[in-house]
């Protein structure tokens, strides 16, 4: 089975989660199946090994599920973007729109440096905003935003309209 069809058959529709409305999509199912697994990873690291990435970059928290093993199989450092006030040394943030309000994200401040070409890695790309803040976090530490790598894409909340120039990829499209 192809890992489009196979990424689709695995993951669930929950209705009116977290809030009533929404269809949310869960990829713990994903997990369960360790060669679909092993084959997201597979799908992504061949994408971006010849892009001269040093660094992945993990959203909290699916992002991290996907972003350490990506790095790993790239041979380069892992680093976590978390909510605000979850890492333990100084950091750096960037805040973006939510439906409701607004959210931060923090990066510690020796994550990157001027030299590093980064992926950032996360499990659904929705409106953009977490990605976005990601890319600012990395642009305050005059790093580069090598690209962005998603399992999953919504496409009709036109996340991609937000990276604007950055290079981006998903493995599946709602």
């Amino acid at each position: 089975m192809e890992i489009k069809e196979a990424i689709k058959k695995a993951v669930r529709d929950i209705a009116d989660f977290p809030v009533k409305g929404v269809i949310f999509k869960d990829i713990t199912p994903l997990l369960s199946d360790i060669n679909l697994y092993n084959s997201i990873i597979d799908e992504i690291v061949n994408k971006y090994k010849d892009k001269n990435i040093t660094k992945v970059i993990g959203l909290e928290s699916r992002g991290f599920i996907f972003g350490i093993s990506i790095a790993q199989k790239l041979n380069v450092p892992f680093v976590p973007v978390r909510k605000k006030g979850k890492l333990p040394y100084k950091t750096i943030s960037a805040t973006y729109s939510l439906e409701y309000g607004t959210a931060t994200v923090e990066m510690h401040i020796d994550a990157l440096n001027d030299k590093d070409n980064v992926l950032i890695v996360d499990d659904l790309l929705a409106t953009g905003g977490t990605a976005c803040a990601a890319i600012e976090l990395v642009k305050k530490m005059n790093a580069t935003v090598a690209a962005c790598a998603f399992v999953i894409e919504l496409t009709f909340l036109n996340g991609k309209e937000r990276l604007k120039d950055i290079e981006y990829s998903s493995i599946v499209q709602y």
